[in-house]
C-alpha cells in the first residue's frame, strides 16, 4: 500500500499566468507487521493540468463531437489520460510531466516531487453557472506493474485578470544574460512579479472614486436620487449607495436592491430561439421607505463568486503557451454584474398615504388600509475584478492537501 498525498503550497486559488506549484509525497507506511520484503513499487507517475468543459443540455446546443470517446479510458491501458471519467469535454491541458519512473519504497520511506506549471493566461477562468462550467483540475496519474493506472486529481480555482497577458518584462531584465543554475529561482521572481503587477492593476482600477448621481423617475414624476461612488469593485468589496427621496414628488412606498450576474451565451448555442438570460442574486436589500428623506444600503460581493468575464476561445490562442486546446466549436460566454433596482411608488400624494383618528383628545395617525401603488425598475451595470488569490483561498471550497492511497 502507498500513499500519495499532493499539497499545493499556496493555496488552492490562482491568477491566471501565475505558477502552479505542488509537491507530491509518496509514502509506504510503516506497520507491525512489515519486513524487508514489504518494499513496494510503482513503474512511473506523471502530472498534467486540464480544464473540463461542460454545459448544459436544457440551455446549450452543441455540435456534435467526433471525439466524445476519448475521455474514456479502459483500466489495464497504460496511457495517461487525466479526464477519464469526467463529464463535459476537456477544452484545454498543459503538457503531462513524468515524476519519476520505477520508484522503490521501503517500509517506512517516502519520497517527494514537486511539479511546477505555469497555468495559460488565454484560457477561462474558474465558472459554475447555469448554462456552462469551467472546472480546473491537476491530475496526478501513477500505476503500479500490471495494474490498473490510479489518478489523483487535485481540484483548484482560476481567476483571469485582462491585461496581464500585455505585461512585458522591462528591456533591462529582458536582455540581462540568464544563469541556468537559478532556473527556479528567476521563475519564482517572475512570477512574484506577475502577482505584484495583478495588485497594483487591481489598486488602480478599484480605488478611483467619484460622485455619479442618477435621478430616479417613474411615468408620473420624480421619486428621488441615488449616489454612488464608484463602479468597479473587486470580489470581497461592499457596493455601497444612499437614496435621497427628500426631492422627490412622488412618494416611494418601498425599494429593494439586488447584486445580480447575468449570464449569457452565444446565440446560434442556445438551445430556444428567444432563450431568456439567466441571472443570479448574490446579495439583496429590501427596505420601506415612506416618508423617509434618506436611506443607503451595502451589499457584499463574495468572495467565492466569479467575476466578470467574456470569452470566446480559439485554439491558436494558447499554441504559443505549449497548451492542447479541443478544436471543436465552442459558445462564446460572458458573465456581466449589475445593479437590479425595484421601487414601488404610491399613485397618490404623501399626504393621502396617514388618515387622522377620531379620538377627541389624542390626535393618531396611521396608514391607510388600501392604497393605490405603481412598480418600476432599474439596472445598473458594475464592473467586478479579481482580488488577491491568497485572499480568496481562505473561503475557497478546495482544499490545498488531496490524498489516495493505492
Amino acid at each position: 500500500m502507498i500513499e500519495v498525498v499532493a499539497k499545493l503550497g499556496r493555496g488552492p486559488v490562482f491568477l491566471a499566468g501565475e505558477l502552479l506549484e505542488c509537491v507530491i509525497t509518496f509514502t509506504n507506511p510503516l506497520s507491525a507487521a512489515s519486513t524487508s520484503a514489504s518494499s513496494e513499487m510503482l513503474a512511473w507517475a506523471s502530472a498534467q493540468i486540464h480544464c473540463q468543459f461542460h454545459a448544459s443540455e436544457n440551455r446549450v446546443a452543441l455540435p456534435p463531437s467526433d471525439g466524445s470517446k476519448h475521455d474514456v479510458q479502459a483500466e489495464n491501458e497504460t496511457v495517461f489520460v487525466p479526464n477519464r471519467g469526467e463529464r463535459g469535454q476537456c477544452i484545454l491541458s498543459t503538457p503531462p510531466k513524468i515524476l519519476f519512473c520505477d520508484l522503490r519504497l521501503d517500509p517506512g520511506e517516502s519520497k517527494s516531487y514537486s511539479y511546477c506549471e505555469t497555468l495559460p493566461i488565454d484560457g477561462p477562468p474558474s465558472f459554475r453557472g447555469q448554462s456552462v462550467k469551467y472546472v480546473y483540475k491537476l491530475t496526478i496519474g501513477c500505476q503500479r506493474v500490471n495494474s490498473p493506472i490510479k489518478l489523483l486529481r487535485v481540484p483548484f480555482r482560476v481567476l483571469v485578470l485582462h491585461g496581464l497577458k500585455d505585461y512585458q518584462c522591462p528591456q533591462d531584465e529582458a536582455v540581462a544574460p540568464s544563469n541556468p543554475f537559478l532556473e527556479e529561482e528567476e521563475g519564482l521572481k517572475k512570477d512574484s512579479r506577475l502577482a505584484d503587477l495583478a495588485t497594483d492593476l487591481l489598486m488602480a482600477a478599484t480605488s478611483r472614486r467619484s460622485l455619479h448621481l442618477y435621478n430616479i423617475s417613474s411615468s408620473r414624476g420624480k421619486v428621488g436620487t441615488f449616489c454612488i461612488f464608484k463602479t468597479v469593485y473587486k470580489i470581497g468589496e461592499d457596493v455601497i449607495g444612499t437614496f435621497n427621496f427628500s426631492e422627490g414628488d412622488i412618494p416611494c412606498l418601498q425599494f429593494s436592491v439586488s447584486l445580480q450576474t447575468e449570464e449569457s451565451i452565444q446565440e446560434e448555442f442556445q438551445r430556444r430561439r428567444g432563450q431568456p438570460v439567466s441571472f443570479s442574486t448574490h446579495a439583496r436589500h429590501q427596505e420601506a421607505c415612506l416618508h423617509t428623506a434618506q436611506s443607503s444600503f451595502s451589499l457584499p460581493i463574495p468572495l467565492s463568486s466569479t467575476p466578470g468575464f467574456t470569452t470566446n476561445i480559439a485554439p491558436r490562442q494558447l499554441l504559443a503557451l505549449r497548451c492542447w486546446l479541443l478544436t471543436r466549436l465552442l459558445p462564446a460566454v460572458s458573465l456581466k454584474w449589475r445593479l437590479h433596482f425595484e421601487f414601488v411608488t404610491s399613485g397618490e400624494s404623501a399626504g393621502t398615504c396617514l388618515v387622522r383618528g377620531s379620538q377627541p383628545e389624542a390626535v393618531t395617525w396611521t396608514g391607510v388600509e388600501q392604497i393605490e401603488v405603481d412598480t418600476f425598475s432599474w439596472d445598473l451595470p458594475i464592473k467586478v475584478l479579481p482580488t488577491n488569490p491568497i485572499l480568496a483561498s481562505y473561503v475557497s471550497q478546495f482544499s490545498s492537501t488531496n490524498s489516495i492511497t493505492i
